[in-house]
């Protein structure tokens, strides 16, 4: 699990000097710092229509943002790319979050994964290549520096399964999973819609196995 994003401001100078000789301070500019130490600044353009657009750049420049604008948040997905959307409505509560969370740690096959929620769904994200393999195979796998490694762009993550909420009264949910078939590379129904809990002890024990792609 990666650790969340830290968002800070800092000070845009202006290249003119002041009277003092000293530069002045032009506004702030708007910045992320992704899980992996990376920095991502905001930025705000135009569109053909004359309305503000808003964008994260690794690159500094001119046009920064001082702030995020009202009805909109800032989004990392599990790969660490950085983005700004609408507020998302919250429909899954986080209990139910971190019932799958946990549900993965005790009966997963995985080491390296992630969850989140997309509107309805609760998606289970796991990492695509092996870390362990790939850091024995370059000689540091006991390397004091492992968790710095571990920043960098080596590990990528995939969706493999969502459980989506079809009836917020009850909080009943139906089990997902993607299917890496050729012929349809998408999202399939697995089982009859459950409760969370009853579903996670079903499904997410498949996760890392063999028997993954067996549910159907």
């Amino acid at each position: 699990m990666g650790r969340k994003g830290i968002l800070t401001r800092c000070v845009k100078y202006s290249n003119e000097p002041s009277e003092t000789g000293k530069r002045k301070k032009c506004k702030m500019a708007l910045e992320y710092r992704n899980r992996k130490g990376i920095i991502f600044y905001l930025h705000v353009g135009t569109t053909k229509k004359g309305k503000p657009k808003y964008y994260f750049s690794r690159k500094k420049q001119d046009n920064v943002a001082e702030s995020i604008p009202r009805g909109y948040e800032i989004y990392e997905n599990p790969n660490a790319q950085v983005f700004l959307r609408k507020i998302q409505p919250k429909v899954i509560t986080d209990a139910e979050v971190e019932l799958v969370r946990l549900g993965l740690e005790k009966k997963g096959n995985v080491k390296y994964f992630m969850v989140e929620t997309k509107k309805d769904a609760i998606i289970v994200y796991k990492a695509a290549n092996n870390m362990d393999e790939l850091l024995e195979v370059l000689g540091i796998l006991n390397a004091a520096n492992k968790n710095e490694i571990l920043k960098q762009e080596m590990l990528r993550y995939e969706a493999v399964m969502q459980f989506q909420l079809v009836d917020k009264e009850k909080r009943l949910f139906i089990a997902k999973r993607y299917c890496y078939r050729g012929s349809i590379d998408d999202w399939i129904y697995i089982g009859d819609e459950n409760t969370l809990d009853a579903l996670v002890n079903e499904y997410v024990r498949h996760v890392g196995r063999d028997s993954f792609y067996d549910l159907l």
